[in-house]
């Protein structure tokens, strides 16, 4: 019995309808709706999306199933998607995406064509293009996304929920996602995945608590229509301890609500008063899970359409099964399927199981498509058949690896090789050996990053292999290990590939994709020489047979090798190769990474406004080809980079945090916290930068093995030492740094060797004060390491220029570059130079112009370093801010109060966000003003509408 009546729930409406609202101020949001089994969460979220729909939303609905922990991918997705296209038809639905993207939703329905091929960046795609749906659905009118039962989500769907909910920001869409908080054990998948929910903004945890005693009276009086005794609503309150489904059962019982012994009792008691042929359709229908169809149940019952329909009515009849959409069927709630099915005898399930699969697999349009595999492989398993439970999981391991569902393709691959010893014939039934499937396993857990499994296989395979025999094979194998170590932070992967180059010693495919890897590994381990030459050698053999891929592959290597070596128009000319032949070949992958690594090449030759336009250029590419989660978050990056460079740290700190959001790869994610790092070093944000060198590892004093990382990281480090006021510290620091350095070829690159050596002379000198033996040991040190290395291009000579003590060539460098914060730091340094010379003259008019900046941009340490020194020489620098180049110095403003508040705000170096929050306003609404400030203002950066703001007093 169901009450028709809504009981309570006011204040879970209330919030519910709050986090609406929010996401139709364009800040999307998500609930967590927490409840016991029984609780009523989906009669409160049904409720709620009615009232919503009505009000003009657009409801989406998908449940999760038990068959998700099987491997049924993205089930509930896959149910919303279905949806979609019934309301709007598949061309509509694919209008929507970029032109050719559709086809990644292919994987979930086929009516959008034949799926596309790529499989090491489909899962990506795939997460892209759902996101890009929802927003473009959201352009039409808000969007809400109801999952219900995460609990039992498989993997892929959980990483495409928190993908979600980090991305949807600004798009007016709810996502609710309910789920049973009473079968969260410790171990449960889901508790990291909701505790990484719930420390995203917007996201609000809800638990739905039991009902009260007058709450259940009146859902008794909805089920009586009349007001019940209150003897019989004290019995009732105290069996059910007001969980909704519980009262239901009491209210259905005929025993005057004898307490049953078990839950399962409670449940059971309405089913064991149906018909005998009715439980026993139950029991069939209950192993077909929670929803099943007509057609289906009819051939597995044996029944005609008619008996069916009798057997089954005394059940709809009393509300234990309902008719749904589709010619379905649906338990009303998943306790009442559970307990059915624990009804059936062993013999009977096994049975019943072996029937649906043998019937889903004579006609897989018995169920929606895309699922008949896995429901095969999962009734198969039931029935305890480990013949077909093996030949079915492994038919369904393909389907998820079409899907792009690499964990739940692992999980059947991991049920086969369970079952291959219980199987006599294994190979021959599948007609595929036990180390295959091994190596299969392996790939697909370097691609979905499971690292610890991936290791586990290779382990496997390599046991299985004989590399006398099969050298290539053993070599492809340690390729992927190397590449699973370095995923995972561990040392051994050169190891690897020097002895997988050792097994292939003869020209072919196999040589070059393993010098591919060893070339590139030598690179970032400074063995840049080395590195090159095999990759030389690899390009020949890639040309010899004609494979264009790998070659545009290892032109990009080769670029790499130039540019660490310091030669970067020769490494940008060579990217614009490889991408040319990327292009040719359509290959999305080749083309983004060389346009990223010459956003990095322009950054580095003092071309940063072209890089950032490369940098925009490249991310929209990574959109169109659905591929920004792989590729396109590391050209932001790079883009972030640029926008440092040129001092425009708000927009870099938005870029960094977007691309965060996406959750990138691992080595993706290091390098957009180090560069997070840079920026709150400079600003002095110490706890911030803290936190992200013991994220990186680099507290822990064992350096990186990529030499990049190392290098910045200990940079950071020194940073970190300078902002405690510890300069004994940063010079010990340093002095590991410069030995370990070594005047190595890598050192020559512009953000390395040059810029350390620069920032060492600032320790000294620091360091000089408490310990000058020892600073001047480090300095000598730093100065021998600086004549073994070269300077190309403008930015090394601008470090250069700054180590060697020339700082009005530095400044000028700086300034002709459009550096503002390595500028500052120059005309600081003349300044305290004038100062111990004695002209004041000179040191007040350089202070007062890094003054300006410095605080522009927000740098406080640098800002405090100026003002010491200015006090000492009498500056006054509100009174002395010169103009900054491109300051429109006559332009007249007519700033509305608003702008004014905000261009305060970002004289006072604030970002964005921060303006947002302190005027209550948005993001998107201060980025507006902040574009109406600079064309007021004649301006184009951040930097110069503070300047001409202090000139003009605007901000009096």
């Amino acid at each position: 019995m169901v009450s028709p009546v809504f009981v309570g729930r006011e204040d879970e409406l209330r919030t519910l309808s709050e986090a609406f609202e929010q996401a139709r101020k364009e800040a999307a949001s998500a609930v967590l709706l927490g409840g016991e089994a029984g609780g009523g969460k989906t009669r409160l979220v049904t409720r709620f999306a009615d009232e919503a729909a009505c009000a003009g939303a657009h409801v989406l609905a998908g449940g999760c199933v038990e068959l998700s922990t099987e491997g049924l991918a993205y089930a509930p997705f896959t149910a919303a998607l279905r949806q979609l296209v019934k309301e709007m038809g598949a061309t509509e639905v694919a209008a929507l995406l970029p032109d050719g993207a559709a086809r990644d939703l292919a994987r979930l329905l086929p009516e959008f064509g034949e799926p596309s091929g790529d499989p090491e960046t489909g899962r990506a795609r795939l997460f892209e293009q759902f996101l890009t749906l929802l927003i473009r659905l959201a352009e039409r009118r808000a969007v809400i996304l109801v999952i219900e039962d995460i609990h039992w989500a498989d993997r892929s769907s959980r990483d495409l929920i928190a993908f979600l909910s980090r991305n949807l920001r600004t798009s007016p869409v709810l996502m609710i996602l309910t789920y049973r908080s009473d079968e969260l054990h410790r171990q449960h998948p889901l508790r990291p995945v909701l505790a990484e929910l719930g420390r995203v903004d917007g996201v609000v945890r809800l638990d739905l608590p039991r009902l009260s005693k007058p709450e259940v009276a009146a859902q008794i009086a909805g089920i009586l229509g009349d007001t019940p005794e209150f003897a019989l609503v004290e019995q009732v309150y105290q069996r059910s301890e007001g969980i909704p489904l519980f009262v239901e059962a009491l209210m259905e019982r005929e025993d005057d609500c004898n307490v049953p012994e078990s839950l399962h009792d409670l449940i059971i008691g309405s089913v064991e008063r149906l018909p005998e042929e009715t439980q026993r359709v139950l029991r069939v229908a209950a192993a077909g899970g929670n929803r099943v169809g007509h057609r289906l149940l009819r051939a597995v019952t044996d029944l005609s359409d008619v008996d069916l329909e009798n057997a089954l009515r005394p059940a709809i009849a009393r509300n234990v099964i309902q008719v749904a959409d589709g010619g379905t069927y649906v338990f009303r709630h998943a306790l009442i399927r559970e307990a059915v099915h624990e009804e059936m005898l062993p013999g009977e399930h096994n049975r019943i199981h072996a029937r649906f699969a043998e019937e889903i697999d004579r006609d897989r349009k018995l169920v929606p498509p895309g699922r008949a595999a896995i429901e095969i492989a999962h009734h198969w398993y039931s029935a305890r058949d480990h013949l077909w439970a093996l030949i079915s999981a492994w038919e369904a391991s393909g389907k998820a690896a079409n899907a792009f569902a690499y964990t739940e393709q692992i999980q059947l691959l991991e049920r086969v090789l369970a079952l291959w010893d219980r199987v006599p014939d294994a190979a021959e039934r599948i007609n595929v050996d036990q180390t295959t499937i091994l190596e299969m396993a392996s790939e697909a857990a370097v691609i979905s990053g499971e690292t610890d499994r991936g290791l586990k296989f290779v382990k496997g395979a390599l046991a299985e292999l004989d590399e006398t025999v099969e050298p290539e094979r053993v070599a492809h194998l340690l390729v992927r290990r190397s590449q699973l170590k370095t995923d995972k932070g561990r040392r051994g992967g050169l190891e690897d590939l020097r002895y997988a180059e050792r097994l292939v010693p003869w020209p072919g495919y196999t040589r070059a994709h393993v010098l591919t890897k060893l070339g590139s590994f030598l690179m970032f381990t400074n063995q840049t020489a080395e590195g090159s030459a095999l990759t030389n050698e690899a390009l020949a053999i890639a040309r010899d047979i004609g494979d264009e891929c790998l070659e545009a592959e290892l032109l990009t290597n080769l670029a790499l090798g130039q540019s660490l070596t310091g030669d970067l128009e020769a490494a940008y000319r060579t990217n614009e190769r490889a991408a040319e032949i990327g292009r040719g070949l359509r290959t999305a992958r080749i083309v983004l990474r060389a346009l990223a690594n010459n956003v990095d090449s322009l950054d580095n030759l003092g071309r940063s406004e072209q890089a950032v336009e490369l940098a925009l250029e490249g991310e929209a590419l990574a959109r169109q080809y659905g591929r920004y989660r792989v590729n396109g978050t590391f050209i932001a990056n790079n883009r972030a980079e640029a926008l440092d460079s040129l001092g425009r740290w708000d927009e870099a700190v938005e870029v960094i945090e977007q691309a965060l959001a996406m959750d990138p790869i691992p080595r993706t994610r290091g390098h957009l916290i180090r560069g997070r790092a840079d920026i709150a070093a400079a600003r002095g944000e110490t706890d911030l930068l803290e936190r992200i060198l013991a994220e990186i590892g680099a507290m822990q004093g064992e350096p990186a093995e990529f030499a990049q990382e190392w290098m910045t990281d200990a940079r950071l480090l020194i940073e970190l030492h300078l902002l405690r006021g510890d300069p004994l510290q940063a010079l010990k620091v340093t002095e590991a740094l410069l030995s370990e350095s070594g005047g190595t070829q890598h050192s020559s690159k512009p953000m390395l060797g040059w810029r350390i050596l620069a920032l060492s002379r600032r320790v000294c000198e620091a360091a000089a004060v408490t310990s000058p033996g020892a600073a001047r040991d480090v300095r000598a040190t730093a100065m021998a390491l600086a004549a073994s290395l070269d300077s190309h291009g403008p930015v090394t000579e601008a470090f250069r220029l700054s180590f060697s003590g020339d700082f009005e060539a530095a400044e000028a460098a700086w300034r002709h570059l459009g550096r503002p914060y390595p500028r500052a730091r120059a005309m600081t340094d003349i300044a305290a130079a004038a100062a111990k010379a004695g002209d004041r003259e000179t040191a007040s008019a350089r202070l007062a112009e890094a003054h300006v900046i410095a605080s522009a941009l927000g740098a406080r340490p640098m800002v405090t370093e100026i003002e010491a020194l200015g006090r000492r020489v009498g500056t006054t620098f509100a009174e002395s801010v010169p103009a900054e180049p491109g300051d429109a110095s006559g332009t007249t403003t007519d700033l509305t109060p608003r702008e004014t508040e905000v261009l305060r705000l970002v004289a006072a170096g604030r970002s964005n966000r921060d303006i947002a929050a302190e005027l209550f306003i948005s993001a998107k609404t201060v980025s507006v003003h902040v574009s109406n400030i600079l064309a007021k203002l004649g301006v184009s950066t951040r930097l110069e509408a503070a300047a001409a703001a202090h000139r003009q007093s605007l901000l009096a």
